[in-house]
């Protein structure tokens, strides 16, 4: 080969100190294949032989290797192959300079990873296009790898971010076992996801009037949880009463269902929520409620035998126009409500098979025989075996209230 100076132009100027490792076992025409390297703008590391040139890929980081095909000990195949079984986090551009011109070698080194070939004894130019080749792909190599960095570290802030507003948000979420007002409350909550758009509370509206609702937002992830926190704050105590009990005689959850509907769609976007809110006079055993598209709770009678309650209702902050309706049943001493978000019963095994309602009601009718205290995780335990450990695929939320016949224990102040 001879040195043209107008042909072996500077490759790159921000590259001229790029690593090459040049791997031949004939000094003469390592040293002149260097020399041509550094003509190119390049530094240059020689190795007499392949473990000498695998050492110096371990040891600088370079990665671009021009290897000749046979040296002794370690050859320039199997010299590819140790380099492509090195764990290294960048991309090693291999490049065989041989004499031969057998097909089957170079099949060989291509099935080993070698990228490209020089033909001893040819022109400069030829290097210099493969070295432009090998470095365009290691800086696409690099901006890559650097993309991936910067993205892994966006996604890990994003992830503990999502921790921490999914702590937070637990701790708005109600963890009720207690009796309150002559009911043994229990409640369960299961997210599926860092943060949830489940949200639910039992309320003493009065002395003799229990509240309770739950909520659940369509779709996951941080808008669904960034509503029902929403409405959490909005459905406070004093909102509760004064919209359900404007007549004390005669509750209206519909009315707070019908205000929230308002509220909601004024903000013109696309996310609803379904919604299932009822008041129980804890003398008479009166139970009023609106189902607003939340799914059927069941009512456990003290014999065991369940069944579902309501008839579905349209979502809240779907459309302006939707109407709510109140309904009212006796709520028996000893009897019980279970109230369940659609995770439950859409819970799917392996074989795609959801748990469904006529599991999840015989499951609910336990509740006779071991309390509301119990229910909740019973329930957990069955849909986490029914999908054999996976987690759930939406939140799952799970509020019990038994009519006991103990004295109330709630100091409702």
């Amino acid at each position: 080969m001879q040195l043209n100076g107008k042909a072996i132009s500077v490759l790159i100027m921000s590259d001229s100190r790029l690593k090459i490792i040049v791997a031949e076992d004939n000094p003469v025409q390592r040293k002149y294949l260097a020399l041509v390297i550094e003509k190119l703008g390049f530094e240059v590391l020689q190795a007499s032989d392949g473990l000498s040139a695998l050492k110096l890929v371990q040891e600088t980081g370079t990665q671009i290797v021009i290897s000749d095909y046979q040296m002794p000990g370690m050859d320039g195949i199997e010299l590819t192959q140790r380099i492509r079984d090195l764990n290294l986090d960048y991309y090693v551009y291999i490049i065989m300079n041989t004499g031969s011109e057998v097909d089957g070698v170079r099949s060989q080194a291509l099935d080993a990873g070698v990228d490209d070939f020089l033909t001893k004894g040819r022109s400069p130019v030829l290097l210099q296009a493969r070295l432009r080749a090998a470095t365009r792909l290691i800086h696409h190599a690099s901006e890559l790898a650097e993309r991936t960095r910067i993205l892994k570290e966006s996604n890990e802030r994003i992830e503990a971010d999502l921790r921490a507003a999914a702590t937070a948000q637990r701790q708005l979420l109600p963890n009720i076992h207690e009796t309150i007002l002559g009911f043994r409350v229990a409640s369960a909550f299961a997210p599926s996801s860092f943060v949830s758009g489940d949200m639910f509370g039992c309320i003493p509206l009065s002395p003799t009037k229990l509240g309770f609702y739950a909520v659940d937002v369509s779709g996951h992830g941080v808008h669904a949880s960034l509503l029902s926190v929403a409405i959490g704050h909005l459905i406070t105590p004093e909102f509760f009463q004064t919209k359900v009990l404007a007549d004390p005689d005669k509750p209206d959850p519909a009315a707070l269902v019908d205000d929230l509907n308002q509220r909601f769609c004024a903000f013109d976007s696309d996310e609803y929520f379904t919604m299932f809110c009822g008041v129980i006079d804890t003398t008479s055993g009166e139970f009023y409620f609106c189902q607003a598209g939340y799914p059927s709770p069941y009512y456990v009678e003290a014999s065991g035998k369940a069944h579902e309650v309501g008839d579905g209702g349209f979502p809240v902050g779907m459309l302006s126009v939707a109407s709510y309706e109140n309904n009212v049943m006796t709520f028996e001493p000893g009897a019980s409500l279970v109230v369940l978000s659609d995770a439950a019963s859409e819970a799917e095994n392996a074989a795609e098979v959801a748990f469904g309602t006529d599991r999840l009601r015989d499951l609910a009718a336990t509740i006779a025989d071991i309390g509301a205290e119990a229910l909740p995780d019973k329930i957990i335990n069955a849909l986490a075996q029914w999908r054999g450990g996976r987690p759930l695929e939406d939140d799952l939320t799970i509020v019990a209230l038994e009519r006991t016949i103990s004295d109330d224990t709630h100091n409702l102040v």
